[in-house]
């Protein structure tokens, strides 16, 4: 029972305390002072609890508060206990600690880590910060974007690799010298700040560097350049960066022999992890043909020539010429023509339909219409109606 007060108090009261937009975390990752208010409920609980020295440790926490000296310490402000001892977070039990570290917020996390050496090991674990990665990103942050973060860990420590060999020379060998013989102190420091310092393929690494635009992922944009016409109901391939001022992203879209399309301003529900892990330049091996009936919804990939990445289309299949459309009575699906029709378009545009073999298919089309190529059927709801969402306010031609 007094386990489940403490974690309960703890999660409440210093997830308050530690309240701030996530978007200012680097100006300041200091502990912010708990209310003073927090004294009267702290008295009540020890009245309840005064013969357990783990609850009156966590209690006397509570009406304290941390901060850093000018050294860049960290220094507990301390209060005394009924019997004179003095508490602070770290003599919690191990368990009601981590019950409140794994209900701390991104930016609580890290206000916790710029208290003490302690504080910042625990509070920098993997596990902790999974859950966070999941909850903000599983969504957006695909296989690509893993692969892409360990191309991005390993270029960095190539680069530190490289300058610490540049700093090994003679001249290297004499600043360390002079370093150690008239600047001990700040020695100290640099070997404290390495300690400190966050391993760059942790997941809180990996979180921040999203979290702050340092690092642009793969992923997959819904109508880009801002919804225009030709590119109503696509998703294209794009390298974003996330910018917390405005929770929004940027996308740069690559192209041949072209600078690259920037967009800005994108909001979150215009953006996907890519559909299939392959190139934009790819074609998808499609799994699907033999199983495509009328009023099927799919995706199909579409460039405008050879030169372009595949673009991702919204469409569903249609009925052959030769059929009434009456459910009864089709035998569309047994036929070797599959019809891909394009609702978006007027039934007069070229853009309307086009017809795939689904025996043999592969990239068919020609430099007027368009390339068509791997098809994907959609069986997932929530993916269907984040299409019907997109759907433009008129017919397009």
């Amino acid at each position: 029972m007094l386990l489940f007060l403490i974690s309960c108090f703890s999660v409440i009261l210093v997830s308050k305390s530690f309240f701030r937009p996530f978007g200012t975390w680097k100006r300041d990752m200091r502990m912010q002072a708990i209310p003073w208010f927090l004294g009267e409920v702290s008295r009540f609980l020890i009245s309840w609890s005064a013969r357990s020295k783990a609850a009156r440790g966590f209690l006397h926490f509570l009406t304290s508060s941390l901060k850093k000296n000018g050294n860049g310490k960290a220094e507990n402000v301390m209060v005394e206990g009924l019997e004179g001892e003095e508490y602070t977070l770290l003599d919690l039990p191990d368990l009601a600690l981590e019950c409140i570290l794994e209900r701390l917020s991104p930016f609580q996390l890290c206000s916790m880590a710029a208290v003490c050496t302690s504080l910042s090991e625990r509070c920098s674990s993997d596990h902790l910060w999974e859950k966070h990665m999941k909850q903000k990103w599983g969504r957006l942050v695909g296989n690509a974007a893993y692969q892409q973060w360990q191309c991005y860990i390993a270029s960095r420590n190539r680069a530190k690799l490289q300058e610490s060999k540049r700093g090994k020379g003679l001249l290297g060998y004499f600043s360390i010298f002079s370093d150690k013989m008239w600047n001990r102190s700040r020695e100290n420091e640099i070997v404290t700040e390495q300690r400190n310092s966050l391993p760059v393929d942790s997941v809180k690494a990996w979180y921040l560097a999203i979290e702050t635009g340092k690092f642009r992922f793969p992923a997959q944009v819904y109508n880009r350049e801002n919804g225009q016409v030709g590119f109503m109901l696509s998703c294209y391939d794009a390298e974003l960066s996330y910018d917390s001022s405005t929770d929004t992203f940027i996308a740069r879209y690559s192209a041949p022999g072209r600078r690259p399309t920037i967009e800005d301003n994108i909001k979150w529900n215009r953006i996907r992890a890519p559909a299939v892990d392959i190139p934009a330049h790819v074609l998808h091996v499609s799994d699907c043909l033999h199983d495509l009936k009328p009023g099927d919804h799919i995706e199909v990939q579409w460039r405008r020539n050879r030169d372009f990445p595949y673009g991702w289309w919204y469409g569903v299949v249609g009925h052959l010429e030769s059929c009434t459309g009456q459910e009864s009575h089709c035998q569309c699906h047994l036929n070797d023509s599959v019809v891909l029709e394009f609702k978006q378009y007027a039934p007069s545009s070229r853009w309307r339909q086009t017809i795939v073999n689904r025996r043999d298919h592969r990239e068919v089309g020609n430099g007027a219409d368009g390339f068509y190529g791997g098809i994907r059927k959609l069986c997932n709801e929530n993916e269907i109606s984040t299409w019907k969402s997109l759907w433009p306010t008129s017919t397009l031609e």
